[in-house]
């Protein structure tokens, strides 16, 4: 990273110290700045409780309200629904024909057809609720464009566009050249790429917040500013939810906390706290159209592992994130998670390399947040406490469509149906694990500095040292799914 290339007041933004993301401040003054729901005081029962209000436990509510109305369904977040990575994401609703190929290897052709179908109908899904319940959550589904920025990752996504021929979904993950590349984006630094047919974007707090209302319309019993310190047996076979000043008797219990989920015994192994960061700009949208010619709506990632994502806004700004944070110690999640400058200026640097015409364009806004990445880089959901406690994690960066599918599987879970959605390959914990500590918190963060100097490397033009690109490819070699695959 070149940091010249930074203007005096890319330097002088500061992600975090206190400050909500962007995104939730305005889907916050779109209510007018709301008090929190009342944080739980003594005990209650409840048939489900959920701790977590973003999307997943969000989503859960609402399935198992609409196909339950008499449940009874309390939900315990411990800050404000939101607040975590729902309220501050990149804004990407994605399916996973971009991962296809890995699918069909982990899972075979007929559990990857199906995992890659339930995801597609997620990604529409979520636009139709948005109309059904009059949320404007800027929902646009114009897809998904994955390029490439240096002769070293050209072609990355062959073996997915293959897969998604041979599938019988040419339309899923087509190629496209470098010259229909640049059609929908002029950017110098873009080569040729790929177009996924089943993505969209949307302003992810409005999402969140929208969610919110329309449970708490259901009968959902919200308690915000409530973290929840322990889930343990009760002496009527109930799991009780434990507060600091209260506590939910329930029969089931969905753990839907993210990245959070390192912390729980559950999912101690299974998911690694990650950080990702964002910049975002100035509202720009003649710029962006005369210069870039960005404006039939797709969003854009690169090919690079530790993955530069953006997209446009409905104001017309540009908002890009870099996935070159830093890993958590023991599911601790601290400032490092939210305050990391160096991270920030990551996002800044790419929107600067990525966009020279853009020069006078002003960066406004930066923040960060955790992510949960999982061994095989895909979410799972599980049962646990004798199949009372159901857990979803590990959406590692893509969260968004895949969390409307897992509130159906853990609603389903919970209600013990058996059907389709709960024998997806899925659900089930991962037969991958991360090492314990001390030595997944080592082998992170050799292996992140690896994978940023190589791929840094290669976006100036430069090959890497031999023994650098097989630094970086050792968690693959460990049978991980995880850093770049050669």
């Amino acid at each position: 990273m070149d940091d010249r290339l930074l203007t005096d007041d890319d330097r002088r933004l500061r992600p975090g110290r206190g400050q909500r993301s962007p995104w939730l401040r305005e889907a916050l003054a779109a209510e007018d700045n709301p008090s929190p729901a009342p944080p739980l005081s003594g005990i209650t029962d409840a048939d489900v409780a959920i701790i977590g209000g973003g999307y997943t436990g969000l989503w859960t509510a609402y399935q198992l309200l609409t196909r339950e109305p008499s449940v009874r369904v309390v939900l315990l977040e411990a800050d404000i629904c939101g607040g975590g990575p729902s309220g501050r994401n990149g804004g990407f609703i994605n399916s996973w024909w971009d991962e296809a190929s890995g699918l069909v290897e982990q899972f075979g052709t007929d559990g990857a057809r199906a995992c890659l179908e339930e995801v597609a109908a997620s990604v529409g899904g979520i636009g139709e609720w948005c109309e059904t319940h009059g949320v404007d959550a800027h929902y646009r589904r114009e897809g998904m464009l994955v390029v490439s920025t240096t002769p070293l990752h050209d072609g990355r996504w062959d073996a997915d566009v293959h897969t998604a021929t041979h599938l019988g979904e040419p339309d899923a993950l087509r190629e496209l050249t470098a010259g229909e590349v640049a059609d929908r984006c002029r950017s110098p630094r873009f080569r040729g790429g790929a177009l996924m047919r089943d993505g969209a974007t949307i302003q992810p707090a409005l999402l969140a917040r929208g969610l919110r209302r329309v449970v708490i319309s259901l009968g959902v019993e919200i308690h915000e500013g409530t973290r929840v310190k322990a889930v343990s047996e009760g002496p009527d076979g109930r799991l009780r939810v434990v507060t600091a000043d209260g506590e939910v008797r329930s029969r089931q219990v969905v753990l839907a906390v993210n990245a959070w989920a390192a912390g729980w015994r559950e999912a101690r192994n299974l998911v690694l706290a990650w950080g990702s960061y964002m910049v975002r700009s100035e509202p720009a949208p003649a710029l962006i159209a005369s210069e870039l010619g960005w404006t039939g709506g797709e969003s854009i990632v690169d090919a690079r592992f530790s993955v530069h994502y953006l997209h446009v806004t409905r104001d017309g700004r540009i908002a890009i994130g870099a996935g070159g944070g830093r890993p958590g110690y023991g599911g601790r999640i601290g400032a490092t998670f939210t305050d990391d400058v160096s991270a920030a200026r990551r996002a800044a640097f790419a929107f600067r390399w990525l966009f020279p015409q853009l020069s006078d364009v002003r960066l406004t806004d930066a923040w960060g947040g955790p992510i949960d990445v999982s061994p095989d880089h895909l979410p799972h959901v599980w049962s646990s406490r004798g199949g009372r406690l159901h857990v979803a994690a590990g959406y590692s960066g893509n969260g968004v469509a895949p969390s409307h599918l897992a509130g159906r599987i853990l609603a389903a879970l919970t209600l013990g149906a058996d059907e389709p959605l709960t024998r997806l390959p899925i659900v089930g914990r991962s037969r991958l694990v991360f090492p314990p500590e001390p030595f997944r918190y080592v082998g992170a963060r050799v292996m992140r500095a690896a994978m940023i100097r190589r791929e840094d490397a290669e976006e100036a033009g430069r090959q890497p040292h031999r023994l650098l690109r097989e630094l970086s490819r050792l968690p693959r070699r460990l049978g991980y799914h995880l850093g770049p695959g050669s």
